[in-house]
């Protein structure tokens, strides 16, 4: 190119360089403009569909890093260097099982010696679910029932519940001493739906009851009752915490009879206190 055109061609871009710098600008936020709108559909439909791994597979992931160590990466259980059992199989434990152990915050175990007892859950209520999904998939345990305590009658729940229940949680749900140093819990956190998987379950020392000893109808009693027992319609006076008719009973004479036996010694020595006064 001779120095004219190129003189030329330099007042060119020199007049001119402003607005196209201006229209590549515009073009450039047009274009990126349209690339986040054409993306934002997609990107949307990816967070609210489901998780490609699925609950299964997310429960066993979950399972591996907290339960493993105990009942083994497949579930079947773990024994020590000297014979012990770690942890038992889960294969058939099922939804129930591991739905009632988990939400109640009995598992996982921080010591596996140490008996289980309520207390906060560890997972969230999705993990919750995730785990119950996989341990269910490892065989044909009991599943998760159905309970409505609404449809549930509360004076057939009560006479279930004292049949089969009071001998161990009380009459009032609080919990009383079992055998070997232990307890049955009380039932005053109870859900009803962990209620439900209890009684199908039988966990620790409490006896599994299937369908044909209580029915779907039956534990919807139930769990409307132990429900009741949560806030019951005191009547006739201070329930005393709720401990039964056997201790609030020792309790009343106890109090009862040393009233009387006060009552009887101030009445006897009140004439030796007069004699006393008069021969002053």
């Amino acid at each position: 190119m001779s120095p004219p055109r190129r003189r030329r061609a330099a007042r060119g871009l020199t007049r001119f360089g402003p607005l196209i710098v201006v229209v590549v600008s515009v073009l450039a936020i047009v274009v990126d403009h349209q690339l986040r709108a054409s993306a934002a559909p997609s990107a949307a439909r990816s967070a609210n569909a489901p998780s490609a791994a699925g609950p299964v597979e997310a429960g066993r992931e979950l399972f591996v890093v907290g339960c493993s160590g105990c009942h083994g990466l497949d579930g079947t259980g773990l024994r020590a260097a000297d014979g012990s059992v770690l942890g038992p199989s889960l294969t058939a434990s099922g939804e129930a099982a591991a739905y009632f152990y988990l939400s109640t915050g009995r598992m996982p175990l921080a010591n596996p010696t140490k008996p289980p007892v309520r207390k906060d859950p560890v997972y969230t209520a999705e993990q919750i679910d995730d785990l119950v999904s996989f341990v269910g998939s490892l065989g044909d345990g009991p599943a998760i029932p159905q309970v409505q305590p609404a449809a549930g009658d509360l004076a057939a729940g009560g006479e279930i519940y004292r049949s089969q229940c009071a001998a161990c949680h009380s009459a009032t749900g609080a919990g009383g001493a079992l055998s070997y140093g232990r307890a049955a819990p009380s039932l005053s956190e109870a859900t009803p739906l962990q209620v439900a998987t209890a009684v199908r379950i039988g966990p620790d020392q409490m006896p599994a009851f299937g369908d044909d000893a209580i029915s779907a109808d039956q534990l919807n009693s139930l769990a409307r009752y132990i429900e009741y027992l949560h806030h019951p319609d005191n009547r006739g006076g201070v329930d005393l915490g709720g401990l039964g008719p056997v201790p609030e009973g020792l309790l009343i004479w106890m109090v009862g009879i040393g009233g009387i036996i006060a009552l009887c010694v101030w009445i006897a020595y009140k004439p030796r206190r007069r004699e006393a006064r008069a021969t002053r």
